[in-house]
């Protein structure tokens, strides 16, 4: 069963940053566009932006200029920084493909940000 990673998450102040890591099985990773997901409480798993397999990018508007996301193929691994957080980034944080979310999703990880 191929596994996602997710870790990196934490309890951070309003304006602040967070980089978190998203590893999963080499075959997996190379083969598909990956996707960062997050979830609020109280509220559905929502899409926060995608990498193609070759490195292009896309954001929803609430992220865009703030999230970058980045991949290193030869880590299998998908970062997402986050930059100047807002109090409505709180949320769990997942990875998955794209599109389609077509694994099954791992445990997340945690973003808080305070004020």
């Amino acid at each position: 069963q191929v596994q996602l990673v997710e870790s990196g998450g934490g309890l951070v102040q309003v304006g602040g940053s967070l980089r978190l890591s998203c590893v999963t099985s080499g075959s997996i990773f190379s083969a598909n566009h990956m996707a960062w997901y997050r979830q609020a409480p109280g509220k559905q798993r929502e899409l926060v932006g995608y990498i193609s397999r070759i490195g292009n990018t896309d954001y929803i508007a609430p992220v865009a200029g703030r999230f970058i996301i980045s991949r290193d193929n030869a880590k299998n691994t998908m970062y997402l920084e986050m930059n100047r957080l807002k109090s409505e980034d709180t949320a769990v944080y997942y990875c998955n493909t794209h599109p389609g979310a077509s694994l099954s999703w791992g445990q997340g990880t945690q973003v808080t940000v305070s004020s």
